[in-house]
């Protein structure tokens, strides 16, 4: 039996453990639990705890985060009736047809005990994560 040289040795043990590292790494979405809510949130995941430092999270679930809507309306008031018996109180109603513009402030967050979906995010110097939206197993 041939005894091969160091670097061949080397190189097929190198490749053996990135290919049981490969096998182990998450690939995709998993769940995870929020143990502590922002701004400095942890989240559990396969018994690991993914620190504020690593997270990355969608902007509208951060408390006070705004959102701008406008758009245009148009419609009618109800009807109401008027009162005294008088013509000008009669029952009527007013059209509406005008533009808006609104400002929503969300006040809700992630809390603890939420099932959140967590993503690694590969190709970093370091490993970070995505948590997204709330989920519920049904």
């Amino acid at each position: 039996m041939k005894i091969p040289k160091a670097e061949q040795s080397i190189a097929s043990m190198v490749d053996g453990i990135h290919s049981m590292a490969v096998d182990v790494q998450p690939r995709g979405l998993m769940i995870g639990i929020v143990t502590k809510p922002p701004p400095s949130m942890e989240v559990r995941c396969n018994n690991i705890t993914i620190t504020h430092e690593q997270i990355y999270a969608a902007d509208y679930w951060l408390v006070d985060h705004d959102r701008k809507a406008k758009g245009h309306i148009v419609s009618a008031t109800q009807n109401r009736a008027g009162g005294g018996g008088y013509a000008e109180f009669a029952s009527h109603n007013h059209d509406i047809d005008n533009d808006y513009t609104d400002t929503i402030i969300y006040t809700d967050t992630y809390e603890v005990g939420d099932l959140v979906t967590v993503t690694p995010i590969y190709g970093q110097d370091e490993q970070l994560y995505y948590i997204g939206q709330k989920v519920v197993k049904l």
